[in-house]
């Protein structure tokens, strides 16, 4: 069994230690449900198995193979003792005589020894051919990161590409469209595949597409809203490609003990309980895939965003990739915020202000880190006031816009190309070295990777 794999074992014996009741019967339950299709797909070696699932399967194959049985031996017959028939001494009142025939001895257990094959001497083979046998294929080569090593992903709720980045007055967001904006690059064509935030995480993080369930935003964690173990994520090819990965979420709590918890999301068919303003799953990607789920990788690595602040301060301790979300008020979600407070764009903004400083003046971002601030949903328009007229829809309600902050990106740059999702998937895989995933593999997938890496133009 591999290094990696024991380590995802004690991880998911971690996990398991932190979950109790229901919760806990439902990983169980999902665990065997999906080793089960682990061990099946790798055996069978179909082409969807995914590297995980071809080692735990292939490992479990290797240690549940049965010892060979030998073959019982056949018990030697009895020997037939001479003398007088049995009916003739019931009638005879006489002694017996002795019989003049001493009986024929019990052989001894014959043990029949395995046949030996007979030796075969070997051919010659062939000078190139045995130089060709000896030589033993080459491992794959694990992938390498370029000069970015450090990506942090913030996603938010977008009011509207003017209330993010419109000129004077009509930018909510000061802080994003002024101060970041300033030290890096506006994406101004960015656009996400979906008004809702859940399809729109998911496919940052493993390039599938939207379905009607994760467009509903899974309100029950039903067949369309978690994905098969066979599906992969950025996650799983950073911890296989040996890279650190990290989802911070801000407000993740048990639900029952109302404790800061790793990796929350409905359990079984349970409707997802939301406070106002509070942490929600539709925020959290990573609970989506059971790769992630079943080995306890979103146990260890799915954490309340308190712990962000104690691995900015170090930078063996930063993770490589740091999906960051903040609160559905936090987040810019409409509705969310306490009557009286900032809300939507407005409250998105000052969160930013207060956390992104933190990320910029980390060690891992100074040294070659990479600052995404994207959207990940779209808020319904805001009626109008009472008398007043609904200003017309602009034209493409999924423009959002987006800002990537890095010492690699020329300060107050522009990118009018359209990205997407798929996109931040795809740079990200890129500046890791990785391969792509579903939608961001598709050749009109836009990347920024060969500009931060140097390879097209970039500084």
């Amino acid at each position: 069994m591999t290094g990696w794999l024991r380590t995802r074992l004690r991880a998911a014996i971690a996990a398991a230690a932190t979950l109790t009741g229901k919760r806990f019967g439902l990983l169980v339950a999902s665990s065997l449900v999906a080793t089960s299709g682990i061990v099946a797909a790798a055996a069978t070696n179909q082409p969807a198995a995914s590297p995980l699932a071809a080692m735990l399967g292939h490992s479990l194959a290797a240690e549940r193979t049965p010892a060979p049985t030998p073959t019982p031996l056949e018990p030697a017959a009895e020997p037939e003792l001479g003398g007088a028939p049995a009916e003739a001494v019931a009638h005879d009142s006489r002694p017996a005589p002795e019989p003049s025939v001493a009986p024929t001895p019990v052989p001894e257990p014959v043990v029949v020894p395995e046949e030996t094959a007979p030796e075969v001497t070997p051919e010659p083979v062939p000078e190139e051919a045995a130089s060709e046998e000896a030589a033993a294929p080459d491992p794959p080569a694990k992938p390498e990161a370029g000069r970015i090593k450090h990506v942090f992903l913030i996603s938010l709720a977008s009011s509207g590409y003017q209330a993010a980045f419109g000129s004077g007055t009509a930018s909510q967001m000061p802080y994003l469209s002024g101060t970041l904006r300033a030290k890096g690059l506006l994406l101004t064509n960015y656009s996400v595949l979906s008004e809702a935030i859940t399809p729109n995480g998911i496919a940052a993080i493993s390039g599938q597409p939207p379905n009607e369930a994760t467009e509903a935003e899974c309100p029950v964690f039903e067949e369309q809203c978690l994905y098969p173990v066979e599906t992969s994520t950025i996650a799983g090819q950073l911890e296989i490609g040996g890279f650190s990965w990290r989802a911070y979420m801000e407000g993740m709590a048990s639900p029952t003990t109302g404790e800061p918890a790793n990796c929350v999301y409905p359990a079984g068919e349970e409707e997802e309980r939301v406070e106002a303003g509070g942490y929600s799953a539709r925020l959290n990607p990573f609970t989506h895939f059971h790769s992630l789920l079943d080995v306890g990788t979103c146990a260890a690595a799915d954490v309340p965003i308190t712990e962000l602040k104690k691995d900015l301060r170090n930078e063996k301790k930063t993770p490589n990739y740091s999906y960051i979300s903040p609160d559905l008020c936090a987040a810019g979600v409409a509705g969310q915020c306490p009557e009286g407070a900032p809300t939507g764009a407005a409250a998105a903004d000052e969160w930013l202000a207060e956390v992104v400083p933190e990320i910029l003046e980390s060690p891992a971002y100074k040294k070659d880190g990479l600052l995404i601030v994207a959207f990940g949903g779209v808020n319904p328009p805001a009626p109008p006031a009472e008398g007043e007229t609904a200003p017309p829809a602009p034209a493409n309600r999924l423009k959002t816009g987006a800002v990537l902050v890095s010492k690699f990106i020329a300060k107050g740059s522009t990118d009018a190309a359209r990205y997407t999702p798929y996109s931040l998937l795809r740079t990200s895989e890129e500046l890791f070295g990785l391969k792509l995933l579903a939608g961001a593999a598709e050749p009109k997938v836009k990347t920024l990777a060969p500009a931060l890496l140097g390879e097209s133009g970039g500084g």
